[in-house]
């Protein structure tokens, strides 16, 4: 059994593949980031929100968050094209109770194609699976039915509802804990 961080992982499923981004993937990456509906039930501290010039965003990615053990975030990519469809994101890491969180993020035109659901599928997959991680968790804008029912879907049990937390906006942000 993989600890938590001893590799990058490359999760296939029947639709999408979730690898590591390379810098081909910047443009697309680059207006995900500029679409405020995407970002729209998201923190705004999000790691690709950080820096203006993506391909130092790629970069970082492994070379600071995998490196230093912060998050994982994963490209997610269309079996059928090889086109990036959005991320996954693995992150808030805790080996001494071995949890770990996830969220994902979609170009809009990929909306309400099953894609969320496969991505959450597949990271629990991987997680149990593939590492000694035990908890799931997840965290989701209390307006934002849409990726609730994905967790619902994917057997996340809601434990906490609407409490406050920093998302970084001016007002505490109103979130549902999801644990699986």
């Amino acid at each position: 059994m993989k600890k938590f961080f001893d590799e990058i992982p490359c999760i296939s499923g029947n639709n999408i593949v979730i690898k590591k981004i390379t810098d081909k993937d910047a443009n697309a990456i680059a207006q995900m980031v500029g679409d405020k509906d995407v970002y729209k039930y998201l923190p705004t501290f999000l790691f690709e929100q950080k820096y203006k010039d993506i391909n130092f965003v790629i970069k970082q990615i492994y070379d600071e968050c995998f490196a230093n053990k912060e998050s994982v975030i994963l490209g997610v990519y269309l079996k059928n094209s090889g086109d990036i469809c959005g991320l996954a994101e693995m992150y808030g890491f805790k080996d001494n109770i071995h949890k770990v969180s996830i969220g994902y993020r979609l170009i809009k035109k990929y909306w309400g194609r099953g894609i969320a659901t496969e991505i959450v599928a597949l990271l629990i997959g991987y997680i149990y699976n593939d590492t000694d991680t035990e908890i799931i968790t997840a965290s989701t804008m209390v307006e934002n039915r849409a990726s609730a029912r994905v967790l619902e879907k994917n057997g996340f049990s809601l434990v906490v509802s609407a409490a406050d937390e920093d998302w970084g906006y001016d007002k505490p942000t109103k979130a549902d804990k999801w644990i699986r």
